[in-house]
């Protein structure tokens, strides 16, 4: 059994069509874009972790300042 129930062969059979309609050059090309855009996509996660945690010390920072006074 394969993915989602596809056997093996039909698979190959998909994947010979997708060849033969796209072309190696347009699926290699295709390839290196979803893996740019899925990097991308990573770095943009990372970055944004980042800065709530900075927000979060410094609301607690300020609350700590507003219970002194």
């Amino acid at each position: 059994m394969g993915i989602g129930g596809i056997g093996i062969g039909p698979l190959l059979v998909i994947l010979v069509i997708v060849v033969l309609l796209f072309g190696t050059k347009k699926l290699r090309g295709m390839g290196t874009d979803l893996g740019g855009a899925l990097k991308g996509f990573k770095k943009a996660l990372n970055e944004d972790e980042k800065p709530k945690d900075t927000t979060t010390e410094s609301v607690e920072q300020k609350e700590k300042d507003t219970s002194k006074n």
